[in-house]
């Protein structure tokens, strides 16, 4: 961190009462966020502090008080449950609590007292925390990030601060960030991605931040979007960048082929944290959404691969960032090196060189990746072909009438899907949208037959993991019976 830190110093100086952080409601200049720091970090002498506070300027003051002072920042994703919440502070042991929740709740058993302070026109809460037991952190740990683990308890991924200053820089050079840009974020600040592409990334090159509240983007909850309220935000503050995950990118083309406009001052909308199927890219592409599609994880410190101007390729995620290094094992598993995370909270290994992501894809001559999938989420019906679940579940959320869809059919003759179908969207248009789907794939990939889920997957029904990726197995528990059904109908009846 020490990198972005000195950048952010040397544009106070250079320029001094450029807007360098923007919500909406409360804006600082490059000056006055470095006092800002400073004021805040004399409030919070402690090692480990955990940020549950919405998206905004409050939030972004926070995190980059907690680096300048060289301790430990524990982002709190707001769609978390109480129960989530409180393994995460068990786990992570953080002395200090900042929150801009009054009535916080979770860890009251260890709270030792309270104050409140104002940043940037939101008053905060600080809530001193009894630490009994904690674990020793890897060296240069600045950051842990929560992601889902197989057990569905999030695991703590540690984050140094060298591989958060190479990734800042070297995915500001790949998107020929500059002074003059205006970065929206309207993915969550908790989430590594949206914390280094939408702040430090902008920050670094003396750029605007906005980071408007999710509320103002339209959310409601963690899966629920108000397409007016998000295409509004883009309206009102004019952005030249953004960052989507795939669905939030599906409701911006929906929303200009129903003729809505974009700011013209829009040039680059990044789409990564699931899989993005072409069909998707390639609409928005013909609208003249200006998207290109990357690739990353947690424990690569976000961002791996981009596509980005002049260097792109339809169905690829581009090729490795400056700072990354990857290749692909003999089994398809994509493994990669370079500005990689010290390790799990807790495990005490030694920092790794390099990384199995779990991922499989392939490499084509010129270094572009195609991901293929998740290598333990892929199952074999009872044919014994593979499938690969998100391949299947990309092409379907494509078409206008499908939100989410999860692909199931490990040992049987043929796949099923839950589906949540897009508000409005009737059987019939989903039908459709399923034969459309079907037609762009093999035989052994289609889907026969499809029930509708009651509301969207999310991380606070146990349905989705944090980063928003589905958890499958938790699906077919929860629609157990529906599934069944489906098979019991579409499967072939002999009669004696």
């Amino acid at each position: 961190m020490r990198h972005v830190l000195k950048q952010m110093a040397r544009h106070a100086l250079t320029q001094p009462g450029k807007i360098a952080l923007d919500d909406g409601r409360s804006t600082l200049t490059y000056r006055d966020l470095n006092r800002a720091i400073a004021a805040v970090g004399a409030r919070i002498a402690a090692e480990r502090i955990a940020v549950m506070v919405d998206n905004g300027v409050a939030w972004a003051v926070v995190d980059l008080a907690i680096a300048a002072c060289g301790a430990v920042s524990i982002p709190v994703p707001a769609f978390f449950s109480d129960g989530q919440v409180e393994h995460l502070l068990a786990d992570a042991a953080p002395d200090l609590l900042i929150t801009d929740r009054p009535d916080c709740g979770v860890a009251s058993s260890r709270m030792l007292y309270h104050e409140a302070i104002v940043v940037a026109d939101a008053e905060l809460h600080l809530f001193s925390l009894e630490v009994k037991d904690r674990r020793t952190l890897p060296s240069d740990t600045r950051k842990i990030t929560y992601t889902s683990g197989t057990t569905g308890q999030p695991k703590g991924v540690c984050v140094t601060g060298d591989s958060i200053d190479q990734v800042t820089e070297s995915l500001a050079s790949a998107v020929s960030a500059e002074p003059g840009d205006r970065s929206l974020t309207v993915l969550p600040l908790s989430t590594l991605l949206a914390n280094i592409g939408g702040v430090y990334v902008p920050l670094s090159r003396g750029a605007t931040a906005m980071l408007p509240s999710l509320t103002q983007c339209g959310f409601t909850g963690s899966s629920t979007v108000d397409p007016r309220a998000f295409l509004a935000a883009f309206h009102r503050f004019a952005p030249t960048a953004t960052i989507l995950v795939p669905q939030l990118l599906k409701l911006l083309v929906e929303c200009v082929q129903g003729g809505a406009t974009l700011p013209s001052t829009l040039r680059f909308v990044a789409v990564g944290g699931a899989p993005c199927s072409e069909p998707l890219i390639g609409r928005a592409k013909a609208l003249g959404i200006p998207v290109y599609e990357g690739y990353g994880l947690s424990e690569a410190t976000s961002v791996v691969c981009m596509n980005r101007p002049g260097n792109e390729r339809p169905g690829s995620v581009g090729t490795p960032l400056p700072h990354a290094r990857l290749r692909i094992a003999d089994d398809g598993e994509i493994i990669v090196a370079g500005a990689l995370f010290g390790g799990y909270l807790g495990l005490n290994e030694a920092p790794p060189e390099k990384w199995h992501t779990g991922d499989t894809g392939w490499l084509d001559s010129d270094g572009f990746l195609y991901v293929n999938g998740r290598k333990k989420t892929a199952f074999a019906t009872a044919y014994g072909r593979n499938v690969s679940p998100e391949w299947v579940e990309s092409e379907l959320v494509a078409t206008p009438a499908i939100l989410q869809a999860a692909v199931l059919g490990e040992g049987r003759d043929f796949n099923v899907a839950v589906i949540v179908p897009t508000p409005g969207a009737s059987p019939g248009q989903v039908d459709s949208a399923v034969d459309a789907a079907n037609a762009r794939l093999p035989d052994y990939a289609r889907i026969r037959a499809w029930c509708a889920a009651e509301r969207p997957f999310s991380a606070h029904d146990g349905l989705a993991r944090p980063t928003g990726a589905l958890d499958r197995q938790a699906i077919a528990t929860r629609y157990a019976s529906n599934i069944d059904a489906l098979y019991e109908r579409e499967a072939p009846h002999v009669h004696p």
